[in-house]
């Protein structure tokens, strides 16, 4: 796989924090970029994917569309 290498602004204290942080020291800045970049995209896709189950599904939205109307009662819940 080819890194692509960039340029990042940070604080010096941040940056200072950073690097005394046992992680960063054995791994690296830039695999903890890395690890840190991964972890904001994977949560910001699970938000979305959250949201759009809860538009999907609020009692005050229109559903699952026009496509599924009607069959919203239609489902049964197995006895326990």
């Amino acid at each position: 796989m080819y890194m692509k290498p960039i340029q990042v602004m940070i604080d010096e204290k941040l940056l200072s924090e950073l690097d005394a942080d046992k992680e960063v020291l054995r791994m690296g800045r830039s695999a903890v970029f890395r690890k840190m970049v991964t972890e904001y995209l994977d949560y910001h896709h699970r938000l979305a994917i959250s949201n759009m189950y809860q538009k999907a599904y609020n009692k005050d939205s229109d559903g699952l569309g026009e496509e599924f109307s009607g069959w919203e009662d239609e489902g049964q819940w197995p006895k326990e």
